[in-house]
């Protein structure tokens, strides 16, 4: 009798052991259900060092990271959520909205090029995993945009990423994409302007051979 009594200790114990490992992932996420992102980041990142391999943790951190403004940190953490679900397509989508917020703030030509190049790379990625998602129509989007940043970068005629057809190639991209979210909802003034804009740039561009 003593095997089964000492087995349903241990079981009991781990599972009680495993209830307090996670506590500070249950209120990480009742903070990120309630906005409040910085209580959920506290949170989570003492989860994150009981429980590494929390993928719902982690893309928690990695969305509450962004919404506080910290877009390196939120890069991290869903870099390692995507280690571990390689097939989350929102994963990739905030990952590259983070690279691309990095991309058009940094003032530094190397890391520019990396970033925003970078979040092109992970929203295309996202689009392919789940090309019917209802949000698809943001995916594109904000590739577009992502596109139109690229191109524009790369048309600088001082800096070494100068590339004439490469930044006129991503300006067409841009308005393939912004064009597929204005066909999807004709009424978006938004996105016609967007279009406009992309199309002003690119004539510029060629313009100028």
């Amino acid at each position: 009798m003593r095997l089964p009594i000492l087995v349903s200790f241990l079981v009991i114990s781990s599972v009680e052991h495993a209830a307090s490992q996670n506590a500070y992932i249950r209120l990480g996420q009742q903070a990120y259900i309630e906005g409040n992102f910085k209580a959920a980041i506290t949170q989570l990142e003492k989860g994150r060092l009981i429980d590494s391999t929390n993928a719902n943790a982690l893309y928690m951190l990695g969305y509450s990271y962004y919404h506080s403004d910290n877009y390196a940190k939120s890069i991290t953490a869903f870099t390692k959520e995507i280690a571990l679900e390689p097939a989350e397509a929102h994963a990739y989508y905030y990952r590259a909205r983070a690279q691309a917020r990095l991309g058009t703030d940094s003032q530094i030509p190397a890391d520019k090029e990396k970033y925003l190049l970078g979040a092109i790379i992970d929203f295309t990625k996202a689009i392919s995993i789940n090309p019917s998602d209802t949000k698809l129509t943001v995916f594109y989007q904000n590739r577009g945009i992502a596109y139109r940043e690229y191109g524009l970068f790369r048309l600088q005629p001082t800096s070494k990423f100068f590339d004439r057809s490469r930044g006129q190639n991503a300006l067409k991209a841009s308005i393939n994409d912004l064009q597929k979210v204005l066909e999807a909802d004709r009424s978006r003034d938004d996105i016609s302007s967007l279009i406009d804009l992309s199309k002003e740039k690119l004539a510029s561009a060629v313009g100028h051979h």
